[in-house]
């Protein structure tokens, strides 16, 4: 058959395909319960089933009162410091904070200014990727999408690394350590090249500077012209630090420990983690809290209307507009109820920038759909009796504030995610011992082989 022959057989086919997929792979939901399972591995009360333990980060959101969960103001802590305290600490300072955070996840120590200053120097030396490697990887295989070619480029990595499958302690760190370093630059780079493949512009690719900090360089790297304000690195560096680690049970971060116990190499757990992140439930829900407030600033006539800005919420969980998905993102957290420790953070400094770059109506229009939202939410679904803003509310309108495009948002979560990552996975190779292998159980009824050529379809 000819080309056009072919693409009409194979639409045809994988239709019909599809449909015989789909209906052998629906479950009757009745039998989750039926069997206790925890689909998300959450209870319906939003407690996590507990699959491990940690010393790196911990998300605090509930107590226990006489045998009842009691929703708190979220909290979350980096080796047991609150982060709020990390966060005053360092901007008190006047000092960037995210290489500092980095230092504390890895050894679970805050360090000293000799420490910081023998780390930083470290990571400085590791940022200057592979010789030819921008040009022969990068370059020569741009994709659409920045996270596919994170993904590719730490795989990629792996063909470097003379000593890529040993899962030494030492050997790990160091592996890890310069993924951190030179993350910024596979991220900017990746967009640089898909912007000149995809979308016709001029390339710019500026080297990492060794004087400045992660934040100016991300602004450095990516703008023609090197130029950026202090303000704008000092948010740019908060929001890294607020997304550096998030306990294990993140879907990424508990990627990274399920992948971490087969034994494999740093790079394939990376680029593991990486493919996680990349969902939009995930590190992509960002994008889709900025498109969704888009949607609304352009269909909402009246910003300071709450019943018009009410209406349009629930036509969006009605999934009549929008992505029609039913979802309002950037609202609602599996583990945070009250609040979102990191979305309190970020919401004040994004308030500061708003007033800044005259953008006040705008992040109005944000807040009342923050303060509305959750009730909307809640007698829509009575599932959810306390909801707030989770951080990636807030995340891509800052974002946009900086003058970020949107194709960078989940890039940089992930950037500063390796953070965190790589501690999770130092920690699983500690205290390794077996393979994660949680349990499924099979509810398909058994049935005998019939032959082929008895066979009616």
């Amino acid at each position: 058959m000819d080309q056009l022959e072919f693409e009409q057989f194979e639409t045809k086919m994988l239709k019909e395909w599809s449909i015989m997929a789909t209906k052998s792979s629906k479950i009757d939901p009745e039998l989750y319960n039926k069997y206790q399972v925890k689909r998300g591995l959450r209870d319906l009360d939003g407690k996590g089933v507990l699959v491990g333990l940690t010393e790196i980060g911990e998300v605090h959101s509930y107590i226990i009162d006489e045998g009842e969960m009691v929703p708190v103001p979220g909290r979350l802590t980096y080796r047991g410091i609150d982060v709020k305290d990390i966060v005053n600490g360092f901007m008190q300072d006047g000092r960037f904070g995210f290489e500092e955070i980095t230092y504390l996840l890895l050894f679970g120590h805050l360090p000293n200014e000799q420490a910081l200053n023998d780390f930083k120097q470290i990571l400085a030396i590791y940022a200057k990727l592979p010789d030819d490697f921008v040009r022969g990887v990068i370059l020569k295989s741009p994709s659409k999408d920045v996270m596919n070619m994170l993904a590719r480029s730490i795989l990629t990595l792996y063909s470097y690394d003379d000593n890529a499958d040993d899962t030494s302690v030492q050997n790990v760190l160091r592996q890890c350590m310069k993924l951190i370093a030179w993350f910024p630059s596979l991220a900017v780079y990746s967009y640089q090249a898909y912007c000149s493949r995809y979308k016709k512009t001029s390339l710019f690719l500026h080297a990492p500077q060794p004087e400045l900090s992660f934040a100016e360089n991300i602004l450095y790297m990516l703008r023609p012209d090197c130029k950026y304000t202090r303000l704008e690195a000092v948010l740019l560096d908060l929001a890294l630090v607020l997304h550096a680690e998030h306990g294990g049970g993140n879907n990424s971060t508990f990627v990274t420990h399920v992948v971490t116990s087969t034994g494999t190499d740093t790079y394939s757990v990376m680029a593991a983690a990486i493919g996680s992140l990349k969902g939009p439930k995930h590190g992509g829900a960002n994008i889709k809290a900025y498109e969704m407030l888009q949607d609304i600033k352009e269909n909402v006539k009246d910003w300071q209307d709450d019943e018009e800005i009410e209406n349009y919420l629930i036509r969006i969980l009605n999934k009549e507009v929008f992505d029609r998905s039913g979802l309002i993102y950037g609202i609602g957290h599996a583990v945070y109820s009250i609040s979102d420790p990191r979305e309190v953070i970020l919401e004040e400094y994004a308030e500061q920038l708003a007033k800044e770059k005259g953008l006040e109506e705008e992040f109005e229009l944000y807040r009342k759909v923050e303060t509305l939202a959750p009730g909307v939410i809640a007698r829509h679904n009575k599932m959810y009796k306390i909801i707030s803003a989770n951080v990636d509310f807030y995340s891509g309108f800052v974002y946009k504030m900086l003058g970020l495009p949107v194709e960078m948002f989940t890039p940089i979560f992930a950037i500063a995610r390796m953070s965190g990552w790589s501690a999770h996975r130092i920690e699983e190779i500690v205290n390794a011992g077996k393979i994660i292998r949680p349990a499924y159980k099979s509810v398909v009824p058994r049935r005998e082989y019939v032959p082929l050529k008895d066979r009616n379809k």
